[in-house]
């Protein structure tokens, strides 16, 4: 290495410089490149078909690709879908057909954001896939089988990277601080215990985001009168910024998805838990409140009304007083939600009923139901003859025909045994009319 290049790589950031250079190296990922793994044995093999690393950033896709280039005997190219266009596809794509036809010599080709191409970029590479002249490696924070075109993800290994634990980052910053080539092992830097601990824990699984606020923290810390850098947890944490939980498409969607089985499965810590990290992670509360009010009638509905008022009035609040105050009674309605007793018999009642209106035939509406609101509406047409007003009745109840004619004999709701859903079960039974569960 000439001084120019040498004083290239000492410009890198720290993270770039510590990025491994072996599989003995790599931090973490253990289910994927563990000791006789697939992924393992397929890369000390030179003999890793495409494939698409996925996860969230900071935890290892391009530096285990970079692993792979340096490893393997196969030629390397890296790309970037975001400026690379079908053009150097097609440039890459022929290198490699003419090394395999000259020399036998396979060829990767790294392709970092891959779920940013189009459907014209994706298929100018298949054919290559297909036919082995070019091993294609894709990296991206997106799950690929929402955000890629099927045609690629069906071609390609999937392998999905995890957040790295907080041990983990704590090996990679000590690898970095006691590195003497690459990282501070020349510098004379006391990390104290606790500073670590809140470095590895607020970098959330990102050992990049850990490395950079070792960097900066040692380069912005003036040395004590006995030269040592001491980096406490005052200057950790001005080194790194608060926690903020990554957030894709499909975690989005994820998360969401758990919040929603939590309030129906009436565990408030979980439906908080999830609540909170969707709120941290920038989702608008609006999206979570809808949900709230939707499952306030779908798993709770007659069996406690109180809900739907609760959740109803916590998006009034939302929308009157804004964040973070409404946070309370978001908070309040979910605890409402998944503390009350749960039926779904308002959903199901509702998807009977539009399933029937499906089938339903043009039949006229029972005389004695029509409308009656105009002059000469009864005694000339004969609309409403035959109504029988129920307040006029003991209990405000009496027997006669609503339903539809062709749907006589149907019965949508049946009210559970749940809560407030039991009165009306029991309502229902002392009028003598169709009681609870079908089975009944």
């Amino acid at each position: 290495m000439d001084l120019f290049s040498a004083n290239e790589e000492k410009a890198k950031p720290l993270a770039d410089r510590m990025r491994p250079s072996s599989l003995d190296d790599f931090l973490g990922q253990e289910h994927i490149v563990g000791k006789g793994t697939l992924l393992r044995r397929a890369i000390e093999a030179d003999r890793l078909t495409s494939s698409i690393f996925f996860g969230p950033p900071g935890v290892g896709k391009t530096t285990l690709a970079s692993i792979i280039a340096g490893t393997t005997s196969s030629a390397f190219v890296k790309l970037n879908a975001v400026t690379s266009g079908v053009g150097e596809v097609r440039e890459v794509i022929a290198k490699a057909k003419e090394l395999i036809r000259l020399h036998g010599k396979s060829s990767y080709l790294l392709l970092d954001e891959c779920h940013r191409w189009s459907k014209a970029q994706s298929d100018s590479i298949l054919p290559a896939i297909e036919s082995g002249s070019i091993r294609f490696i894709g990296s991206t924070t997106e799950n690929p089988v929402i955000a890629m075109t099927p045609a690629i993800v069906s071609r390609c290994r999937l392998f999905e990277f995890r957040s790295l634990t907080v041990q983990d980052v704590k090996k990679g910053v000590l690898r970095a601080l006691h590195d003497k080539e690459r990282g501070f092992g020349l510098y004379d830097v006391e990390l104290q215990e606790a500073a670590l601990e809140h470095i590895a824990s607020i970098a959330n699984g990102d050992v990049r985001n850990a490395l950079n606020a070792l960097e900066l923290a040692v380069l912005t810390t003036t040395p004590g009168k006995d030269g040592k850098i001491v980096i406490d947890e005052e200057v950790a944490a001005q080194s790194i910024q608060q926690k903020v939980l990554a957030m894709d498409e499909s975690y989005f969607y994820d998360m969401l998805s758990a919040f929603c089985k939590s309030l129906r499965g009436s565990d408030s810590d979980a439906a908080l838990a999830w609540f909170a990290r969707m709120v941290q992670s920038g989702v608008d509360p609006r999206i979570i409140v809808r949900r709230v009010v939707v499952h306030a009638s779908e798993d709770v509905g007659l069996a406690n009304p109180q809900a739907m008022l609760t959740a109803a009035a916590a998006w009034q609040a939302l929308e009157s007083i804004g964040m973070p105050e409404a946070r309370i009674p978001i908070t309040q309605a979910i605890l409402m939600v998944c503390e009350s007793p749960k039926s779904n018999s308002v959903v199901m009642a509702m998807d009977a009923a539009f399933s029937a209106a499906q089938r339903a035939e043009n039949a006229p509406v029972p005389t004695h139901l029509r409308d009656t609101h105009y002059k000469g509406a009864t005694k000339k047409l004969g609309r409403g003859e035959g109504y029988l007003y129920p307040h006029d009745f003991p209990g405000h109840w009496v027997e006669q025909q609503y339903m539809p004619q062709d749907a006589l004999g149907e019965q949508y709701y049946f009210p559970s045994e749940m809560g407030f859903e039991q009165r009306i079960r029991l309502s229902r039974e002392a009028r003598g009319g169709k009681k609870g569960p079908k089975e009944d």
